[in-house]
């Protein structure tokens, strides 16, 4: 089971008109505990950014489940319903779960989200789907990636 985090990053960006801004990205790590989730942030982003940087939040992120897919270049959050049937009431009972994939756009992290949940037994729906401001996602080894491919 993994455990993420959301880390706030707050640095000076340089953009493409080549002035300085202060900025604050958000960026998804695997850790154990909330101290290691810092660690862990601070050695993945020495590499990117130059300069002073702050670790500004750190948040635990309620996911159950991240699909990857190489054409994507963000990150969208899906409210995934499992459906079950309650035989004593005779109704259907929904439990929400939240995933997140990469994609494109919306359609494209539909699709992903299908493809990955292909091998589910369970009934499912799709309840909402919407992009996040993830910048990247930073999980414990590239083996543990799940990558969807549509």
């Amino acid at each position: 089971m993994q455990n993420w985090f959301e880390c706030g990053i707050k640095y000076e960006k340089t953009l493409e008109s080549g002035m300085q801004k202060k900025v604050t990205e958000p960026y998804l790590v695997d850790a154990l505990s909330f101290t290691e989730a810092e660690a862990r942030i601070i050695e993945e982003m020495k590499p990117f950014i130059s300069g002073e940087f702050t670790i500004s939040t750190i948040k635990r992120a309620r996911l159950s489940e991240l699909f990857f897919n190489d054409n994507g270049d963000r990150f969208f959050k899906a409210k995934v319903l499992f459906v079950t049937l309650d035989e004593k009431a005779g109704t259907e009972k929904k439990t929400p779960v939240y995933m997140l994939a990469q994609a494109t756009d919306i359609d494209e992290a539909q699709a992903v989200i299908k493809k990955g949940m292909e091998g589910t037994l369970a009934d499912y729906e799709i309840a909402e789907v919407k992009e996040t401001k993830i910048m990247d996602v930073f999980p414990y080894a590239e083996e543990e990636k799940k990558i969807v491919l549509i």
